[in-house]
């Protein structure tokens, strides 16, 4: 595994728009106090010449995306923090030269939509990638916890995450474009067998959406990753965004069948984005999952963990081995960089 060069002060940070750019006057504000802030904490940001432009969710057509990520695997910055999410950033990998960030390594980050670019990275190219926040996120005018435990990472300490206290059941209507989480909801992690979890292995996290589409496709190095990694054993970890019940269980079929879980040793699951389902039994998750083919694995299972578009989430460095540790709904993971 690769594991690109660590942010130092002064380090370029560059902000590709692969999936949406701003929307209105609020997002764009938010954009560029994101920016202000950043570069307050000594870092120089450029960002997408599309940051401001949005089209039906996207920020430009599909080959000027790619185009501008291709530009920017070949430039001497250390960070392409992603700057949002969206819903068709899969449209510009066909137009993706992902071999020249493996000639130039460099951390690329994103959350949501942007799995899209970081999962191939990590499982087809071997490039150690974050799931951790969008260069929006850093927006919000009162940084939490989160988003400082992101820029340790990003600066190669290695910090312990712990769940958070709270999290953001419904967010709150934007007035000045600079607000943090609406925190309402008490955390508490649980694991499927409803016993104590403690765990390590090889980590790949993702947006479960975006996953399920890349699935099959040229652009899932799932069977690589897998088997150049399986002494080390696989943990995996699933955001679910806008997928109902039935969908994930289906979904989780999918990628049995593909033989993702060939060597799992555990699956952590967020909290479910809007979670959906047609069926009242559904409505919990310890059934969903035990109805999936999940029940058969006979590996820990931890959901409603701090991974999820429910913020706050704790940042994952996908390709590094992970120690995960989920007791009395409570968690904590660590990473180690086999470099």
């Amino acid at each position: 595994m690769v594991f690109p060069e660590f942010l130092k002060e002064n380090d370029l940070i560059e902000v590709p728009a692969p999936s949406s750019g701003g929307e209105n006057e609020l997002d764009n504000r938010r954009i560029n106090n994101a920016k202000s802030k950043l570069e307050k904490l000594g870092y120089k940001i450029e960002l997408s010449k599309n940051a401001f432009t949005n089209k039906i969710a996207r920020s430009a057509p599909a080959k000027v995306r790619a185009d501008e990520i291709n530009k920017m695997f070949e430039s001497d910055s250390k960070l392409m923090l992603c700057l949002e999410g969206g819903e068709f950033l899969v449209e510009m990998l066909p137009f993706v030269d992902f071999d020249k960030l493996v000639k130039n390594p460099k951390w690329v980050e994103g959350f949501s939509d942007p799995t899209g670019l970081i999962f191939p990275i990590t499982t087809k190219y071997d490039i150690s990638t974050i799931y951790g926040n969008n260069f929006k996120s850093f927006g919000m005018e009162e940084y939490h916890k989160s988003l400082n435990d992101n820029l340790e990472i990003l600066k190669g300490n290695l910090i312990e995450q712990e769940s958070y206290e709270l999290y953001e059941d419904e967010g709150i209507d934007r007035v000045t474009g600079y607000e943090g989480y609406n925190l309402t909801e008490k955390v508490y992690w649980k694991t499927l067998d409803g016993k104590p979890a403690d765990v390590s292995g090889r980590i790949i996290v993702g947006c479960i959406d975006l996953i399920r589409e890349l699935a099959g496709t040229k652009y899932d190095g799932m069977s690589e990753f897998n088997e150049r990694y399986k002494d080390d054993g696989i943990i995996f970890g699933f955001d679910n965004c806008e997928l109902s019940k039935e969908d994930l269980i289906r979904t989780l079929w999918r990628f049995n069948e593909l033989d993702y879980f060939k060597y799992a040793k555990c699956i952590i699951f967020g909290r479910n984005g809007l979670d959906k389902t047609f069926f009242e039994e559904y409505n919990d998750m310890r059934k969903c999952l035990q109805d999936s083919v999940l029940s058969n694995l006979n590996i820990p299972i931890i959901y409603d963990a701090d991974l999820s578009h429910k913020g706050p989430s704790i940042n994952i460095i996908n390709g590094a081995i992970a120690n995960i540790k989920c007791n009395d709904g409570k968690g904590k993971i660590n990473f180690k960089l086999d470099t």
